[in-house]
Order: structure tokens, then C-alpha cells, then sequence
């Protein structure tokens, strides 16, 4: 039997973060414009060198002096849920010789988050973004190069150091800009990658290791800025990397966080795949225990599928306290000319549901 509520709750609606428009100001005013009285947090469309989300990391280290390519690891063959080979991905070491203290990295997260802050700001002030909407900054979890990028044996060490300089990221940010006026977002990918057994070498801890890098990742965000965790499953090209039996993966790490936070988390969103109206998705859910405070954000919006859209919230439902709606992941990989229409999409289920 379902053990979550089965009363409509009021909705909000929540976007994932990337966007593929030319400029900050562009995503601002065509967000607000569709979509504007919904919102609770506007992301800035992680446009320019974020558009390819860990991308920019990648040219990063190819260029650092403190890596190259590890002759001895093979590259890994990054596969979509159905077999096909989306890319192959040099792993690479840390030089011989290099001491962790001394790598310092140069990624701009903070630099980005401030100057999209002043846009924000100035259209808040003149009335394009609704007052109280909070500017919603979405870094990527160091675990997402480390797996990607970095050769297993060296992976511990470069995760020590890469949180080390993302927390220090986000501590410029909190530092510049007013703390209660923004939310961020932390993005996982490759921890629900690591729980689903895509990487063939994941540590036998791999469990404890997610727990604990999650929690130090929203115990680094003070308070009062909103803590958020996005879960993913990837979207190369529009598709899975893994196609989630059920949300019982996304379930285990939501109440990982929560149980293992010093600080609370206002919003977890995770993605329901478009197939996926039937209870036995949501079913894990109703087992979660979680603050009042903790919104949970279904990504079950997909483009030309309102009757499967209203099928999927109906579902969740049933299973869990719906809080937000959003589509699966960002859309920064996709064409430009559909943001009007999946923005309008979310528009018309949530009103719908206030209805």
C-alpha cells in the first residue's frame, strides 16, 4: 500500500539549471516571462564555458601541469543505458612528484556565480524576476571528474583536493554575495552512476564513500543559504546512462543526506523517466523519512506528453509529498528553439494542479 500522501500539495516549479540561450539576461527574461509566478529559484542557464556541464573541467586538466594521461589505465568507454558508446574518456594521473598542496585549480564557478548574481539582481530590482525568487547557483559534485577523468588509484587523492578547492568556491560565494537571497545546488551524477555499478572499478566502500563526500559537500554551504541536491542519471544526447529500475537507488542516497547532514536541505530533485507512470517507480519513496523542511522535486516533465506528465505526478503522488515539478535534467545540450515549449509545458501541468 502506498505510504506517502495521497493529498495534492501546492507546487512550484524548479529548473535543473542549464539552459541553452546565449546570455544570463536571455534565461532571466524568457524564464520569467513563462514561467515567472511558479518559480522559488532561478538558476542562471550555466551558460558559456558551463554549457557542456563537467566540460569545462576536463579542458582544465588537460592543460594542468600537475596531470597527464595514465599510460597504464585504459580509456573508459562512457556507454548510454542502451549500449552505445557516447565518448571515450582519457583517465589521467597526477605527475609523479607533484605534492597535493601545492595544485591549485582555476575553475571560475565562484567568478560565474557573482557576476550572474549582479544580472539577477538588477532584474530583480526592476521587476522582471518576481521578488523573493532566490538565485539558484548549480556547481557539480567533485566526484563527477574524478570518475570521469581520473585513473582509480589516483582518485582518493585528486577527490581530497578538488572538494578542498570546490568548497573554497563556494565559500567566495557565500562570502560576495547575501547569503539569504541564494540557493545552491549540488549536482550528482556519478555517485548514482557509482551506486548502479557503471564504473567497473568502484571501491568496495563505495557506499560509505558517497555518504561521506554528500555530506561534506552540503555541510560546506552555510546557512543561511538553501542547500539543494540535484540526482541524475546523465543526458548525453538526450538519454540515460542508466535506466533506474526503480527510484530505491535515489531513495537510499536521499535519506543518506539527510540522515548524515549537520545543517539542513531545503530541495532534492530527481528525474522519473518518461515511461515510468507506474507505482512500482515511486514505491521506495513512501519509505522515506524526511524533515518537513526537505522539498522533494520530481523531474517527470517531458516535451509533447502532458497526459504522461499529469500520469507521472499522479503516481508520485501516491508514494511521496510532491513539492516541485521539473523535467529530468538540464537542457543546455539541447536545441534552443524547444525552451518555450518545455517551459510552457511545466506551466501548464502546475496550473493544472492548482487548479
Amino acid at each position: 500500500m502506498p505510504a506517502g500522501p495521497a493529498i495534492a500539495q501546492p507546487l512550484h516549479i524548479h529548473l535543473v539549471g542549464s539552459v541553452p540561450l546565449e546570455s544570463a539576461e536571455e534565461v532571466f527574461r524568457t524564464v520569467c516571462a513563462s514561467v515567472g509566478p511558479y518559480l522559488k529559484r532561478l538558476p542562471d542557464g550555466e551558460t558559456g564555458a558551463r554549457r557542456l556541464w563537467v566540460g569545462l573541467i576536463s579542458a582544465m586538466l588537460e592543460k594542468h601541469p600537475a596531470f597527464e594521461i595514465d599510460p597504464d589505465a585504459p580509456p573508459f568507454a562512457m556507454k548510454l543505458w542502451n549500449g552505445r558508446v557516447h565518448r571515450e574518456l582519457k583517465r589521467l594521473r597526477i605527475r609523479p612528484g607533484t605534492s597535493l598542496r601545492d595544485i591549485r585549480f582555476e575553475t571560475g564557478y565562484a567568478a560565474m556565480a557573482i557576476e550572474s548574481f549582479g544580472i539577477f539582481d538588477r532584474l530583480q530590482r526592476e521587476g522582471v524576476i518576481p521578488g523573493g525568487v532566490k538565485f539558484q547557483i548549480a556547481i557539480p559534485s567533485p566526484v563527477a571528474p574524478t570518475y570521469n577523468y581520473i585513473a582509480a588509484k589516483y582518485r582518493r587523492s585528486f577527490l581530497e583536493v578538488f572538494s578542498a578547492h570546490l568548497f573554497d568556491e563556494v565559500r567566495k560565494i557565500a562570502t560576495a554575495l547575501p547569503p539569504e537571497r541564494i540557493a545552491i545546488q549540488w549536482d550528482v551524477l556519478q555517485e548514482i552512476l557509482v551506486w548502479e555499478n557503471y564504473f567497473p572499478d568502484r571501491p568496495a566502500d563505495y557506499r560509505a564513500e558517497t555518504r561521506s563526500i554528500l555530506a561534506a559537500m552540503g555541510n560546506a554551504v552555510p546557512a543561511p543559504i538553501e542547500l539543494g541536491y540535484h540526482l541524475c542519471y546523465g543526458s548525453p544526447q538526450d538519454e540515460h546512462l542508466v535506466q533506474p529500475k526503480d527510484a530505491g537507488t535515489m531513495a537510499e542516497i536521499i535519506q543518506g543526506i539527510v540522515d548524515e547532514l549537520r545543517r539542513p536541505v531545503q530541495f532534492i530533485h530527481l528525474p522519473v523517466p518518461k515511461p515510468r507512470t507506474d507505482p512500482a517507480f515511486f514505491e521506495p519513496l513512501g519509505r522515506l523519512s524526511l524533515p518537513a523542511e526537505t522539498e522533494l522535486l520530481f523531474g517527470l516533465v517531458h516535451l509533447d506528453d502532458d497526459a504522461g506528465n499529469r500520469a507521472r505526478l499522479g503516481a508520485a503522488r501516491a508514494f511521496a509529498k510532491v513539492d516541485g515539478i521539473s523535467s529530468e535534467c538540464g537542457w543546455g545540450r539541447g536545441d534552443p528553439a524547444r525552451v518555450r515549449r518545455i517551459l510552457d509545458a511545466h506551466r501548464r501541468l502546475v496550473t493544472e494542479a492548482l487548479s
